[in-house]
């Protein structure tokens, strides 16, 4: 899933999120610096989350997506008090996307202090969602 296809996706799945108080690309919330991301208010704030993707090995950016499907990526729910990457992760696994095969969290890796998600699809592309 390319980054223009997931900020979709990600707006889709945050706004009928439980939780969710305002859902916005990150260019309708004011920046101009990063072409894809989203902005998520909750009644804890605001989050801000850069999109970046990596394609799988055999795409190029000048040909079609080939969306694969496969088993939604298992995920257990965030934990009350669980950080805006816990609730994001815990929001995107829910929704169960066929596309989606695993998603990691950087903050609960050895050593990495930063907050963002690798989100894995079954076609072999890649999202980094970074905390901004």
């Amino acid at each position: 899933m390319r980054p223009e296809r997931f900020q979709a996706f990600a707006l889709d799945t945050l706004k009928n999120t439980q939780g969710t108080v305002q859902v916005q690309t990150l260019a309708d919330a004011g920046d101009t610096k990063h072409p894809y991301g989203i902005a998520v208010t909750t009644a804890e704030g605001e989050a801000r989350w850069q999109i970046v993707g990596q394609l799988a090995d055999s795409e190029r950016h000048d040909h079609g997506e080939q969306p694969v499907e496969g088993a939604p990526a298992a995920w257990t729910e965030a934990v009350p008090g669980d950080n805006p990457e816990g609730w994001l992760a815990a929001a995107i696994g829910k929704a169960e996307s066929p596309e989606v095969a695993r998603i990691d969290r950087w903050s609960v890796r050895d050593g990495d202090s930063r907050q963002g998600l690798t989100v894995y699809f079954h076609n072999g592309a890649k999202a980094y969602v970074r905390k901004l």
